[in-house]
């Protein structure tokens, strides 16, 4: 399938800690231990470049106030987006407190747990070598007192699965702060005028979070999409054709760009396209193509697009579907230009580590004969490869219909009043319900009153974001490094 690139690496720094009123030899002994473990780890995990101290610092452990400025500088290079601190003694909270904040990227706290003491023939106690929980309680007064946020996993061996799924909750919310931290949103189109609810402050989000909104004028689109008919290339300079060439009709033209083939090859053997016919389905490819194309040039995460007007008067066709072809092609894009929408589509696809499209949808009804159930629904723009198993996707009207596979799901709403941000984060499940027309999920959670309440009281609004995943925890640790973004939840969520 074609995609759309967006960076999903992690870059780790891996900073082994002992203390230099140890011996030095088991700490040696323990580090290559732990070194090893976390490189088996990186790998099976995939998409984490490692970034060892071993070049900058001697004997790859930290401990000297005089190296700290080299670890700096190396992961400042390196532009690491998270670090972590495995003590293998008592560990140095000096510069685990020091080095964390000059980096500002999330931290991870972990030490193995101490082997029994040792005992003489006589019962006489010898030294303890590491006493390394006792040290990690010292470096997390030392980070709070220089108020940096970190994550930690509690002091476990060395092969714990503890270990394993601490590691990788911590990844997912690396990358979360990742894609949080700088977002570009392109916004195509403005927003519907009834829809006073997807108002945003967009002074507010780059002040605050450095998330930009890039106007992408649907005039661009059109543009683009005359380019690719001729495989011209595209620049950030703009999508301005060359005077006196006219559009060119759909299918026109030897020099079209390869893509469009692919993509309509694509959508037909995905689903049911019956009822619109060709030409529908290769206005909805050169869409696609053109969306991806700017958002590319744009350097943008995601799009939020005037779903309700541009392509409907340019092409004669909704654009629902080919929102959904975004999503499915890893480019997420919220309709109705919901930015806060797309915001939270972006944190969902990276706690996911984007294994997954996320997908956006109204909160519409209530379940007619369960309570606790709540219909997610949208007039089709969620990803054909969420479809229910054992079921066609099918395309009415360049819209998708049908409902999309149940389990576990995490559902979020980014939002503010008044410049106070929120992020809403919780799970349910999907269930059986009765059929209904777009696409669709009935949502099932412990206490609907309690969801009703929270997003009636807000400061949400019948809009949310989902993934199939249970991702609450990772966002919630997430809004640790977040800025002024407060975590919010229905039901309590459980620690890391």
């Amino acid at each position: 399938m074609i995609r759309y690139t967006q960076d999903r690496t992690i870059v780790l720094g891996l900073v082994p800690v002992r203390r230099d009123m140890f011996p030095p030899e088991p700490a040696i002994a323990l580090k290559d231990r732990v070194v090893k473990r976390f490189e088996e780890m990186a790998e099976s995990n995939g998409d984490i470049h490692l970034v060892t101290i071993d070049a900058v610092v001697d004997g790859g452990m930290l401990w000297d106030l005089r190296d700290v400025e080299k670890v700096v500088d190396l992961f400042r290079a390196e532009k690491v987006d998270a670090i972590v601190f495995p003590h293998c003694n008592f560990g140095q909270e000096e510069v685990v407190a020091k080095t964390a904040a000059e980096i500002g990227k999330p931290v991870l706290l972990w030490g193995p747990r101490d082997p029994s003491p040792e005992t003489d023939q006589s019962g006489k106690t010898g030294p303890r070598d590491f006493d390394t929980q006792c040290g990690m309680f010292a470096t997390s007064r030392a980070l709070k007192r220089y108020h940096v946020p970190f994550t930690y996993i509690e002091n476990c061996w060395l092969d714990s699965q503890v270990l394993d799924r601490g590691f990788e909750e911590f990844l997912r919310v690396a990358s979360v702060v990742k894609a949080f931290r700088g977002m570009r949103i392109g916004q195509i189109g403005a927003r519907p005028r009834q829809f006073l609810s997807v108002k945003i402050n967009e002074s507010e989000l780059l002040s605050k979070f450095g998330i930009e909104i890039v106007p992408i004028w649907p005039e661009e689109v059109k543009r683009t999409v005359e380019k690719l008919k001729r495989n011209m290339p595209l620049s950030p300079e703009g999508c301005e054709l060359p005077m006196g060439q006219p559009p060119l009709p759909p299918g026109e033209g030897m020099l079209s760009d390869p893509r469009i083939a692919d993509i309509v090859k694509e959508i037909k053997e995905a689903v049911d396209w019956s009822s619109i016919g060709h030409e529908a389905v290769e206005k909805m490819a050169y869409l696609e193509a053109a969306i991806m194309d700017l958002a590319s040039v744009n350097r943008c995460q995601a799009v939020a697009v005037d779903c309700w007007g541009f392509s409907q008067d340019s092409y004669g066709i909704p654009s629902c579907f080919v929102l959904a072809e975004l999503f499915d092609r890893g480019l997420p894009a919220a309709c109705e230009t919901d930015i806060h929408a797309a915001v939270g589509a972006v944190l969902l696809q990276a706690a996911a580590r984007y294994t997954t499209p996320a997908f956006i949808a109204d909160v519409t009804i209530r379940h007619p004969e369960d309570d606790n159930a709540e219909l997610l629904w949208h007039c089709g723009p969620f990803a054909k490869s969420l479809v229910r198993k054992g079921t066609v996707p099918a395309v009415r009207e360049c819209k998708g219909m049908y409902e999309i596979e149940g389990g576990p799901l995490t559902v979020v709403r980014f939002d503010q009043d008044d410049g106070n941000y929120m992020l809403l984060a919780d799970e349910g499940e999907g269930t059986e319900g009765p059929k209904t027309t777009g696409n669709y999920v009935w949502f099932k959670v412990k206490n609907w009153v309690k969801w009703e309440k929270k997003l009636m009281y807000g400061p949400y609004i019948h809009h949310v974001s989902g993934i199939h995943g249970s991702f609450a925890k990772v966002l919630k640790e997430a809004c640790k490094y977040l800025g002024p973004v407060a975590h919010d939840s229905v039901e309590p969520v459980e620690e890391m």
